[in-house]
């Protein structure tokens, strides 16, 4: 699931990717665009609910392609995804538009 927020003046979209609790046993890394692909880089965290959650913030008016990496060795795209783009592995990327 993602949720979308803007600062005051719109200069930052704070973005909240979820995913559920029981999608992975011990971590979900965040990987996409805004971090040019590294399965490291960000780490979701649990939130009081059980599920993984972890808020971006990103440039307002702009395309983001990610997915989420379960475990270290599942690839998975969100449910709720604005949009789905094929990548170069035969399958599809999800798409964030933070909008304007």
């Amino acid at each position: 699931m993602i949720s979308k927020a803007y600062t005051p003046k719109r200069t930052i979209c704070k973005v909240t990717f979820t995913v559920p609790g029981e999608w992975a046993d011990e971590k979900v890394n965040l990987v996409g665009d805004f971090n040019d692909w590294n399965e490291s880089s960000d780490s979701m965290k649990k939130n009081k609910k059980g599920n993984w959650e972890l808020t971006m913030r990103l440039k307002p008016e702009s395309t983001y392609n990610f997915r989420y990496l379960l475990d270290g060795v599942k690839w998975e795209n969100d449910d709720k995804a604005d949009h789905y783009s094929p990548n170069e592995f035969g399958s599809d990327d999800s798409v964030v538009i933070t909008g304007k």
